[in-house]
């Protein structure tokens, strides 16, 4: 019976050993992808800024091929000014920043400690709440660069999402 629970013992200790080690490799994966969701979310910055000059001029191009109408400036100001906040993104990288601090934060990665057990669904919210807001950069972009990047995102947060499964 002694030799029995020896072996019970050693059991538990391997298991708690390999729980261990794969859980540092989770944390590790875990904050490699949301630092390169943070550096995607940077790279979307330069091409951000000629986006709205773009689609301004694109669309005052296609007007002025429009020779039988006459355009009420002022109106087309509105609409623009209009049309250009729908495209802007400075909310949905906000959240989205908020949500990657946050990812961290569950997982006690900038306290410097890990987080209690437990916290698989919390995460998978998390991710799921970082997934709305890169899709709404995604459908807001109307720039080719910026939805490659989106895409990249989007390969980044899959990856998260299966791991997160994995997690108790």
């Amino acid at each position: 019976i002694e030799a029995f629970h020896e072996a019970c013992s050693a059991a538990v200790d391997a298991l708690e050993e390999f729980r261990a080690t794969e859980g540092r490799k989770l944390y590790d994966f875990f904050v490699g992808k949301i630092k390169n969701l943070g550096a995607l979310l940077d790279g979307i910055e330069p091409y951000e800024a000629e986006r709205v000059p773009k689609i301004k001029a694109r669309i005052e191009e296609q007007l002025s091929r429009l020779d039988s109408i006459e355009i009420d400036k002022g109106r087309l100001e509105q609409e623009m000014i209009f049309y250009i906040e729908k495209l802007d993104v400075t909310e949905e990288k906000t959240r989205l920043r908020t949500h990657l601090a946050y990812f961290l934060d569950t997982m006690g990665e900038r306290q410097g400690d890990r987080a209690p057990q437990g916290q698989g669904k919390k995460l998978g919210f998390i991710a799921q709440e970082m997934g709305r807001e890169i899709n709404t950069l995604g459908s807001k972009s109307n720039h080719a660069e910026m939805q490659k990047i989106v895409v990249m995102m989007k390969d980044e947060l899959e990856q998260i999402k299966e791991q997160v499964l994995n997690v108790l």
